[in-house]
């Protein structure tokens, strides 16, 4: 079976988790842009809760626009700000300084389109968590796939309702557990930096 899915920005951890048990995942660069999704943010938790991180977009969060054609604001200097967030939230993680210098790289490449940007982060994060499936992306929209073959998870992996729609995350010690608890269904990279190496093993666990 293939996943289906929009191209999120460091998408969240149990989209990871199914990425690895099915293997191939294909993203639809065709789908139009929904607002409040996690195409254009991610969230960290952060020491008073979670952070939620947004590339500013051309034309704003109102466009309906095919994902292919969502351009990224770069006058404003998102990446710098992101960075500097993420090395604040896991500087005492103990996995940070091992990929800090190459995330710092990705921070400062310029992408001109959000669907760019997303991709260079998949494979940044699959590169890390040692990702054994294939990415690919379609060739033209197609509004129904066949159940047998495809799990079609375009447009129901959002921030509002995540929680609800997968109600069994994946468990992982968290900077900041201690004082917050843990906060479910993060950014993938809330899981590199706090579990390493064992974060396939996490997300291949039954």
């Amino acid at each position: 079976m293939k996943l289906i899915v929009d191209c999120q920005y460091f998408a969240p951890v149990i989209l990871w988790r199914i990425s690895t048990d099915l293997k191939h995942i294909v993203f639809d660069p065709y789908d139009r842009y929904q607002k409040m999704s996690f195409r254009n943010r991610t969230v960290v938790p952060g020491s008073n809760g979670p952070i939620l991180l947004s590339v500013p977009l051309v034309d704003g969060r109102e466009q309906r626009r095919p994902m292919k054609e969502v351009r990224i604001a770069n006058d404003a200097a998102w990446q710098s700000q992101h960075f500097k967030t993420l090395k604040s939230c896991y500087n005492r993680s103990p996995w940070f300084q091992f990929f800090e210098h190459e995330l710092a790289e990705l921070y400062e490449k310029n992408f001109e389109w959000l669907l760019d940007w997303n991709l260079a982060c998949w494979q940044w994060a699959a590169s890390k968590i040692d990702g054994d499936f294939t990415m690919e992306l379609t060739t033209g929209y197609q509004e129904n796939y066949d159940p047998a073959e495809w799990l079609d998870l375009r447009n129901k992996v959002l921030p509002q309702t995540i929680n609800q729609t997968f109600p069994d995350p994946v468990k992982y010690s968290q900077v900041f557990e201690d004082r917050l608890g843990f906060i479910p269904n993060c950014s993938v990279l809330d899981l590199i930096f706090c579990e390493g190496k064992n974060a396939r093993r996490l997300l291949s666990k039954d």
